[in-house]
């Protein structure tokens, strides 16, 4: 179902745009929740801290073709809005292959460094052989992964948020089938959740290809369109290649936090691989919120109508406070309840240190929430270089303090807790002042 976005009640087109691709994206973050889930609970604690820190490692990978294809779905969603259909099919083809020649080279590379980076990454000994069984398996579907997020942010770039979540729900499905069939069942251990992680994103990106190559054959590209010019390139490489390096730098800064996360020990990366995955459900709706807000701003200002770009902002900002301050609520007063759900028989150790992890992040949700918008105000409107400037504030800082606090005496892996939302609320302050100020000039 394709919605314009350049008309009708904003904050309702807004709410029923965003609608499916936050429940879409709570479908994907289940993927690595269901292998955390049943691995943590039916493996023990060991294997829950090499699942978790292997996820953070593949979330920076897909987020180098993830960045790309949210940055094409931007350059797409603003040719629809110019009724550009002919740039908006080159950009497409363009972009396709591109980044499909990236994926292929992104996969050979992790395939033949993995044991390098795992060492980088300071996995403790009796943790490398299990990390490095679940990651040899789910490199592999990295080119799954970019067939998936390509088509998906080209339908919703047209307004068509629904297909994407009918392919995510039914493939969501089918992983947490194969994860308990796989693991508990049959006994294939971590290497077995990973296989179920694989085979879910074969289908989702295989199947939503076919359905656009069937179902949408205007959007399939001429000999005409299958043309790259130097133009073009720049075009499309402007608005991928800025949002690519947003969503790298920002996953990198979190691997750099997982690496110092590790140096604690087992315990902690428990703890840290729990509340992460907590962290990231409770606060994805308001990423993904920004994520449509990027989208119906790219096509309103493609469209030239500024009003509809000024207000949009207005009530994406009231939408995501009032989402945050509930979630924010919810998650601080039962920290402890939601780590128990990751661990069989969870220590006091795991429990204390979950719970303090996700108490202070869950205190400034509204922080993120803002930081999102901003990240989607600026690629809306062809402006991606300001978004990778409020990442590199935000990870910067969230790092540097993080490695400066840790090492303090009396504060230890607390420090890495605060660091992350006063990272935040600086990279907030930056987006909103420069903002402003670009108004007033």
């Amino acid at each position: 179902m394709k919605r314009s976005l350049t008309e009708g009640n904003v904050a309702k087109s807004l709410l029923l745009f965003a609608g499916p691709m936050i429940l879409g994206n709570m479908l994907q973050q289940f993927y690595n929740i269901a292998d955390t889930l049943i691995v943590g609970r039916a493996l023990g604690e060991d294997a829950l801290a090499a699942v978790g820190s292997a996820y953070t490692l593949m979330t920076f990978l897909t987020s180098v073709l993830i960045g790309l294809c949210m940055g094409s779905g931007a350059a797409f969603s603003y040719y629809f809005g110019r009724q550009e259909k002919d740039k908006m099919k080159n950009s497409m083809w363009i972009s396709f292959v591109l980044i499909g020649i990236t994926s292929v080279i992104l996969n050979g590379i992790v395939v033949f460094c993995s044991e390098g980076i795992l060492r980088l990454l300071q996995t403790p000994p009796e943790l490398m052989d299990m990390m490095r069984e679940y990651t040899d398996t789910v490199f592999m579907g990295l080119f799954f992964v970019f067939l998936y997020n390509y088509f998906s942010f080209l339908l919703r770039a047209l307004g068509n948020s629904v297909v994407p979540l009918w392919f995510l729900g039914s493939t969501a499905l089918l992983n947490v089938a194969l994860d308990i069939l796989f693991v508990p069942y049959l006994g294939w251990g971590i290497r077995g959740a990973a296989q179920a992680t694989v085979i879910a994103q074969i289908v989702s990106g295989v199947g939503i290809g076919l359905y656009t190559w069937i179902r949408e054959p205007e959007l399939r590209p001429t000999q005409a369109d299958r043309r790259f010019s130097r133009r073009a390139v720049l075009e499309v490489t402007h608005f991928s290649v800025a949002a690519s390096v947003q969503q790298s730098v920002m996953n990198f800064g979190i691997l750099m936090v997982q690496g110092l996360v590790n140096s604690f020990g087992a315990v902690v990366m428990a703890a840290f691989a729990a509340g992460v995955k907590i962290d990231t459900l409770a606060y994805m709706p308001a990423q993904e919120f920004g994520n449509a807000f990027s989208l119906f701003i790219s096509q309103n200002y493609g469209a030239g109508q500024k009003e509809r770009v000024r207000q949009g902002m207005k009530d994406a900002v009231k939408i995501s406070l009032v989402f945050c301050i509930m979630i924010s609520l919810l998650v601080f007063m039962a920290a402890e309840y939601l780590i128990m759900l990751f661990v069989k028989d969870p220590s006091a150790g795991i429990i204390g240190t979950g719970a303090g992890y996700l108490r202070v992040e869950g205190a400034f949700y509204c922080g993120i929430g803002i930081l999102f918008l901003l990240y989607g105000y600026y690629r809306g409107i062809n402006r991606p270089e300001m978004s990778l400037v409020l990442t590199v504030i935000s990870l910067g800082t969230r790092v540097l303090l993080a490695y400066c606090l840790a090492a303090v005496p009396g504060i230890g892996v607390a420090g890495v807790w605060w660091a992350i939302p006063i990272g935040w609320i600086l990279a907030d302050v930056t987006g909103v002042v420069y903002m402003i100020r670009k108004k007033e000039g």
